[in-house]
């Protein structure tokens, strides 16, 4: 898919802590990496809903494949010019490979804290992380998918007015 290592510059890095920053997406991890974690937390009650006696490893790889299918639908064309036109990722070029790697790690984080974890308490690190990349980017999981399906300006306006 023509993704770099490290991104479009080449610069390796662990942590980009600015979405609006050229190496958001492109270092190991960054705010949206928290997004992937509330990916595996779902995707580990929707596993545990619809495959209730699976081993947690079955649950698990499923989890991983079904993130990875997701990481390469976000890389593709149609997605990053779909976030570009209706988020506020208007600098966005695609996630480098270590980007969708820390990704994919996150995805397998939240899967197995959901799985340890209560599940009230489960719920409420995902509505905290939620919350608290609201404060912090003007955007989290819940606004990304609303703006990928049904765009809203408001959203958008309010996003921008930094």
């Amino acid at each position: 898919m023509g993704r770099r290592t490290w991104g479009v510059g080449g610069t390796p890095g662990f942590w980009s802590g600015d979405i609006n920053s050229s190496h958001n997406s492109q270092f190991l991890f960054d705010p949206y990496t928290f997004t992937h974690v509330i990916h595996g937390v779902i995707l580990y009650a929707l596993l545990t809903l619809i495959l209730p006696r699976a081993p947690l490893v079955s649950r698990l790889l499923i989890a991983t494949g079904l993130e990875c299918g997701w990481e390469i639908l976000e890389n593709t064309s149609f997605i990053i010019d779909r976030y570009r036109a209706e988020t506020i990722s208007l600098n966005y070029y695609g996630d480098s490979i270590v980007n969708s790697l820390g990704d994919i790690l996150a995805c397998i984080a939240g899967v197995l804290l959901a799985s340890r974890l209560p599940t009230r308490v489960t719920v409420l690190a995902a509505v905290v992380i939620e919350i608290i990349l609201l404060v912090w980017t003007r955007d989290n999981l819940t606004l990304n998918i609303i703006m990928l399906i049904h765009p809203s300006q408001a959203i958008r306006a309010w996003q921008l007015a930094r």
